[in-house]
């Protein structure tokens, strides 16, 4: 047999009972969707997320107190000292560090004339903005009054701005705790951040702050480095300068590239996983294809021994019959694609926030996987095909 003669054979068996066809055809489309959908959502996700981290830039240093190891009874004695905003100060010194940003956080009731809201709190520097990436709206951000006498002056975010004040919010008094602050600037809009509203937070210094929940030490200590640098340059110098001011090295560090890495590595896994969810319906549809070769071998015996006698090896009736459930494999991949990329396009259109992304990747790996389980549901019945006896084929003829 030719190949355009096994072609044609196969096509019109394909066609010989369309119905039949078409309904595997269509439980293997539906595996594919399932796949594609649950691989887009999960790279969406993926998106979402790395785009949100990286909003605030990838040129952070964070360096947070406490290190967490493993210590006998005698370390366990050992003190930890508190990240001080003194450390905060001294870091600023280092090669290629443009902003230093010593993070005090918290909730306050924050009052203005007659309006009363709890909310999130941030102390901070006059660098924030800089190193974080967000913009003020309105007025400006904290000046650079010092550490030693901080002035009482706020910055307010952008929803609670409009909450305490429909009207503006410059040059009005609030009060946080025993404190009254003047409001000199409202954010711009930046959303929400892992449940974390950064549109409802009140931003004041970061020694008030220290002072108003009477803490000792820092929560934070946020280092932006120079794009001339890189981030492992600056961590070994901040860890240097860090331990020889507190003699031992109590405070750990973490770079944003580094968790940037870790949670695009997380995501890729879960996007797996969820994939992988998907994947049962399409051993579903290969089940189907197995009942349909099974059922197309036991209708074909007679054909099956004609072939064989005008000549037909049982190597190319294997052929025919693995080519049979490949094709209709590959016909349910390629529709699943097709129907979930419409799908995915008008839900881009109509709901643009949504978080969808189809990786090409995940796509091809879902329609090779339709192949390959086309390829596995068919190779019994076309090896039980290639077996068959033409003598006892024609004879049931």
């Amino acid at each position: 047999m030719t190949l355009t003669d096994s072609l044609r054979w196969v096509f019109r068996s394909l066609t010989s009972n369309r119905q039949r066809s078409a309904l595997t055809t269509l439980g293997i489309a539906i595996g594919i969707m399932a796949v594609t959908m649950l691989t887009a959502i999960g790279e969406g996700l993926r998106v979402y997320l790395m785009d949100t981290f990286s909003q605030f830039g990838t040129r952070i240093v964070a360096v947070s107190p406490g290190r967490v190891t493993t210590q006998s009874m005698a370390g366990m004695l050992n003190s930890v000292r508190p990240l001080s905003v003194e450390d905060a100060e001294s870091l600023r010194t280092l090669p290629q560090v443009e902003a230093v940003i010593p993070v005090v956080t918290g909730t306050a009731r924050v009052e203005s004339s007659n309006l009363a809201r709890h909310t999130n709190l941030l102390g901070v520097n006059h660098e924030m903005p800089l190193a974080w990436k967000m913009e003020v709206a309105t007025g400006q951000f904290l000046p650079d009054s010092g550490l030693q006498h901080p002035r009482a002056l706020a910055v307010l975010g952008s929803k609670l701005a409009t909450e305490l004040f429909p009207q503006s919010a410059l040059g009005e008094w609030v009060r946080v705790g025993e404190r009254r602050f003047r409001v000199v600037g409202v954010m711009a809009p930046k959303g929400q951040l892992l449940g974390f509203d950064l549109d409802d937070v009140i931003y004041i210094p970061t020694p008030l702050a220290l002072q108003m929940f009477n803490r000792e030490g820092l929560m934070e200590i946020d280092i932006i480095f120079s794009p001339f640098t890189t981030s492992d340059a600056i961590a070994e110098g901040v860890r240097e300068r860090l331990t020889r001011r507190h003699k031992q090295e109590d405070f750990t560090l973490f770079t944003q590239e580094d968790m940037l890495a870790s949670l695009d590595r997380i995501l890729n896994i879960i996007t797996l996983a969820v994939a992988a969810m998907g994947a049962i319906s399409l051993f579903v549809g290969g089940v189907g294809i197995l009942t349909i070769m099974t059922t197309a071998l036991q209708e074909r015996r007679p054909e099956i021994g004609l072939l064989c006698a005008v000549g037909a090896v049982p190597r190319q009736i294997l052929l025919l019959f693995l080519g049979e459930a490949i094709i209709l494999a590959a016909s349910g991949g390629i529709a699943g694609i097709a129907a979930i990329a419409a799908v995915v396009g008008v839900l881009q259109l109509t709901v643009p926030g949504l978080p969808l992304s189809l990786n090409l990747f995940y796509l091809l790996l879902a329609l090779l996987l339709s192949v390959a389980i086309g390829l596995l549901a068919g190779i019994g019945p076309a090896l039980h095909a290639a077996r068959v006896d033409p003598i006892e084929s024609l004879r049931e003829e």
